[in-house]
Order: structure tokens, then C-alpha cells, then sequence
């Protein structure tokens, strides 16, 4: 399961060191999309196949789940960790998540979140617990 929040830098070729905790349930390759709410997504080789699972017990006859399938598909592709940590973004997924120097790089369970820093902390600076448990409340049926 990762967790946890990182900061860390893109290099001028659009290197960034994988943080140490998250690098071995990661694994040496994985596969890096567009994620939702404007970051990045991270997913290990098992949790990829997982996922692509799911999607394609979708319907293709559906318009949304064609253009959802699409959405993540489109943008995957293979990542490998270097002997230093690193791995490249590719620029169209830098561009996508408007990456700029400073990201911030976050466990949320299943996946990893790949964010612009300055716009994290604006995200974050929104986020009231007492609304989301509100909304999960309505989820869950708790």
C-alpha cells in the first residue's frame, strides 16, 4: 500500500527521483497515465493489470466508458526506475499535469499521485475533512 507525501524536483530532462519508501512496492518498471483532477497516476505492473481488468468489463457500446477507457489508455505508458531512483516523465504527461520544477508525490493506496506543487497545496488548502466524511458518509451508507 503506498503512502505518504513527498516534494521533490523535475530535472531539466524531466527526471524525478522515485521517493526511497514508495520504490519498492512500485517495482523497477511501472506504468505512469493521466490521472484524474489534473495529476498523474502511478500504478505498480499488478495494480495496472488490475486495473485494466476493470476496464475492460466496461461496456463499449457506452460513450463515457469508451472516452474513460480512452482517457487512461491513451496517456499510459512504461516507466523504469535507473540505477539513481529516477524515472522520466514524458513531456506530454509534464504537460498534462502542468508539472513545472517542484512536485509534490503522494501514496494514496493502490497508486502513486503525481502532482505540480503549487497546485497541491492550493488543492489541499481546500480539502475540509468535516465535507469529505460528510460525502463519504453518503457513499458508504454508514
Amino acid at each position: 500500500m503506498f503512502i505518504g507525501e513527498y516534494e521533490h524536483s523535475v530535472d531539466v530532462k524531466g527526471r524525478v527521483i522515485m521517493p526511497v519508501k514508495l520504490r519498492e512496492d512500485i517495482g523497477e518498471t511501472f506504468i505512469l497515465t493521466k490521472g484524474l483532477d489534473g495529476c498523474l497516476f502511478a500504478y505498480s505492473q499488478t495494480e495496472w493489470t488490475n486495473f485494466e481488468e476493470k476496464l475492460k468489463t466496461l461496456p463499449l457500446t457506452n460513450k463515457n466508458a469508451r472516452d474513460f477507457v480512452r482517457f487512461f489508455l491513451s496517456g499510459a505508458i512504461e516507466c523504469e526506475i535507473d540505477k539513481q531512483g529516477r524515472f522520466l516523465i514524458p513531456g506530454n504527461l509534464r504537460d498534462y499535469a502542468k508539472l513545472d520544477k517542484e512536485i509534490v508525490i503522494l501514496g494514496v493506496g493502490t497508486r502513486i499521485e503525481i502532482w505540480d506543487k503549487q497546485i497541491w497545496q492550493k488543492d489541499a488548502d481546500n480539502i475540509s475533512a468535516d465535507e469529505i466524511a460528510e460525502n463519504m458518509d453518503k457513499l458508504l451508507g454508514i
